[in-house]
């Protein structure tokens, strides 16, 4: 932990304030207005998501009571460690005084990966490619769906699957390549990804707090039966947001 404290020193963040290394969730969540639960334990090669449920359990639980007792109650919480859908809501569970609204699952790191996967295929910018949606659960069962994305080339919006007229691919191997991204990236390094995940831990706490614009975002929220999902679970869905 002094190391990673050394490391946002050296950082020389101009935004950065300070910093409060603590092993005490009562001590660590006092007051935030956003809190990243990213105390988990990895993955490693060969495990799925669920094999991590019960290691995590107790981390999420004591987190999402700590959090009941001392953070402000309309704290915005990211859940990032895997399972992250069900630690979300296990977070959720134990935190009863905070809006269940307050509580998200990160799945923006599958929807940038989809992103880039399109616009690798299309030969555009990754900023060109926006609507790109993930459904379901942070996992090997997620759907990248790519009907409603839209590319822009030469300056003209077009829906992505008229852009690549492949439906094969679209609903083949662009779904299977994200949804078997995060596997690959630990069979490639032998460990789960980091720096992508931090970007896209920025990317989705940014827009929650400053709005989406003319795009829609992916997130894991607990969900209200949109979409004849069933309610209560955490569950990922395009989502836009304004004025925080």
């Amino acid at each position: 932990l002094e190391g990673v404290v050394m490391e946002l020193a050296d950082c020389a963040l101009p935004l950065l304030a300070g910093v409060l290394p603590t092993a005490n969730p009562e001590e660590a969540f006092k007051d935030v207005a956003a809190a990243f639960l990213v105390g988990a334990m990895p993955r490693k090669e060969g495990m799925e998501r669920k094999d991590l449920l019960a290691a995590n359990v107790r981390i999420f639980k004591e987190q999402g009571q700590a959090m009941d007792k001392v953070a402000r109650k309309d704290v915005k919480v990211l859940v990032v460690g895997n399972p992250a859908n069900t630690n979300a809501l296990i977070c959720s569970k134990y935190a009863p005084s905070i809006p269940k609204e307050n509580f998200t699952a990160m799945t923006r790191l599958d929807q940038n990966r989809a992103q880039s996967q399109l616009a690798a295929k299309l030969g555009v910018p990754v900023k060109d490619v926006k609507n790109v949606i993930i459904w379901g659960n942070h996992s090997s069962t997620q759907f990248p769906d790519s009907a409603n994305a839209i590319v822009t080339i030469g300056g003209v919006e077009k829906p992505v699957p008229a852009a690549i007229n492949d439906d094969e691919y679209l609903k083949g191997a662009f779904v299977a390549t994200v949804q078997k991204r995060g596997a690959a990236v630990i069979a490639a390094r032998k460990m789960s990804s980091a720096l992508s995940a931090a970007k896209a831990a920025s990317d989705h706490m940014r827009d929650w707090f400053l709005g989406t614009g003319d795009r829609w975002v992916s997130m894991g929220v607990v969900s209200d039966g949109s979409y004849g999902t069933p309610a209560d679970i955490v569950y990922s869905f395009p989502v836009t947001v304004s004025n925080g």
